[in-house]
């Protein structure tokens, strides 16, 4: 087993379902910062806009065939998975997601060094007996991983109290401050000076837009003229432009999500469910203020001064109209926050500082560094929690 992270023939293997999202920024981000360092990295995911990233980055991209959720097909796609980690041999695998933490780990059966980052539980998605299955896969799953990897400390203890004896490491996402940075808002994107509210992320139950549609009316009432827009596609699409007013707009899939944040007044992600939702960390990196829910990661991204006005209960209408209404309605305290979010993401939500933590969790893992509780330069932040 080769022992560094700066080895150049170490070989990685990341995994991820699905291929789009913040888990493909994650793994984007991760596979740049690792190929720069001269690692062999290959990852297997679906064909999708993620593959052709990674292909232009330098990539050994192998298309793995995987549906979002678990099914009939599971069974053949742990094969498909067991047949591309032979062909790779990779020093370690790094899952990301539910799915691919369980087809990669029924694949790899602990057999070489595993770490899997479920980046928010599964079993938050759903509820009776099939949360209780996903529960109990996970408890017996953990010993097939040589470290959980949450992305705050709220999602593992979920975990924890899940029931969930996992060797746990905690290294909070992180955004590229080259690509999300502040800038003059283009009239071109704003449209009109009526006070714009901007919500990135997939269109899907878990994102909770349907809780922020059930706000706007209030939002209206107290802001008249305020606009929303929702930007990102997904399976609730057609229910939210049911919902939705004529001062809603539902812009589908964009490239690029920059000029939205830089056009906002404010950014608002009323998640009913996360592990750290990169949007935020987003927007405050383009110079915004943020609104979110109070659920797993949420306090752990925002400053301090931040969270008594911009973190708002999950699943609230009215708190949530309340928060956004106050915010739109106070131009010189939206300011005042953005600043301070600003140089909190700069200083400790830089993704750089991310991609070396998971590299000396790496290198501990293969032999070649210290246990990086609180020893690596990398992790003053981002310190490692075991638990076994």
């Amino acid at each position: 087993m080769r022992s560094s992270t700066t080895d150049p023939q170490l070989r990685v293997l990341h995994v991820t379902q699905p291929g789009d999202g913040g888990v493909a920024q994650v793994v984007s981000d991760l596979t740049r910062a690792q190929l720069a360092a001269g690692l062999h990295v290959a990852v297997a995911c679906p064909d999708s806009a993620l593959a052709t990233a990674l292909r232009s980055l330098g990539a050994d991209v192998r298309l793995w065939r995987a549906t979002r959720s678990p099914g009939p097909s599971l069974g053949a796609e742990v094969r498909r998975l067991g047949r591309v980690v032979a062909d790779v041999r990779p020093d370690l695998v790094h899952m990301h997601s539910a799915k691919a933490g369980l087809a990669g780990r029924l694949a790899v059966r602990g057999r070489v060094p595993t770490v899997f980052q479920p980046h928010a539980w599964s079993f938050e998605a759903v509820g009776g007996t099939t949360a209780a299955l996903a529960r109990a896969w996970e408890r017996r799953g953990a010993r097939w991983a040589a470290r959980v990897v949450c992305v705050s400390e709220a999602e593992r203890r979920t975990g924890v109290r899940a029931g969930i004896r996992g060797r746990w490491a905690v290294i909070p996402n992180g955004v590229d401050p080259d690509r999300f940075r502040p800038a003059a808002r283009p009239a071109t994107a704003a449209g009109t000076r009526s006070p714009l509210v901007v919500c990135v992320g997939r269109l899907c139950r878990q994102k909770g837009q349907d809780v922020l549609l059930a706000a706007w009316g209030r939002v209206l009432e107290r802001v008249p003229g305020a606009r929303l827009v929702l930007v990102g596609d997904g399976p609730d699409r057609e229910r939210l432009r049911a919902l939705a007013p004529q001062s809603v707009r539902l812009t589908g899939l964009v490239a690029d999500p920059v000029p939205w944040y830089r056009a906002a007044d404010l950014v608002v992600l009323p998640s009913r469910w996360e592990g750290m939702a990169l949007a935020p960390l987003e927007a405050m990196a383009c110079g915004r203020p943020v609104v979110v829910t109070d659920v797993d990661g949420a306090r752990e991204a925002l400053p301090p001064a931040l969270v008594p006005r911009c973190l708002v209960p999950a699943g609230d209408p009215g708190a949530l109209a309340e928060a956004v209404a106050g915010l739109l309605l106070d131009p010189p305290l939206r300011a005042s926050l953005a600043r301070q979010a600003l140089a909190y993401v700069r200083t400790v939500r830089d993704v750089r500082l991310t991609a070396e933590a998971v590299s000396a969790l790496y290198r501990h893992l293969l032999g070649g560094g210290p246990d990086a509780t609180g020893r690596s330069a990398a992790f003053t932040e981002y310190r490692e929690s075991i638990h076994s």
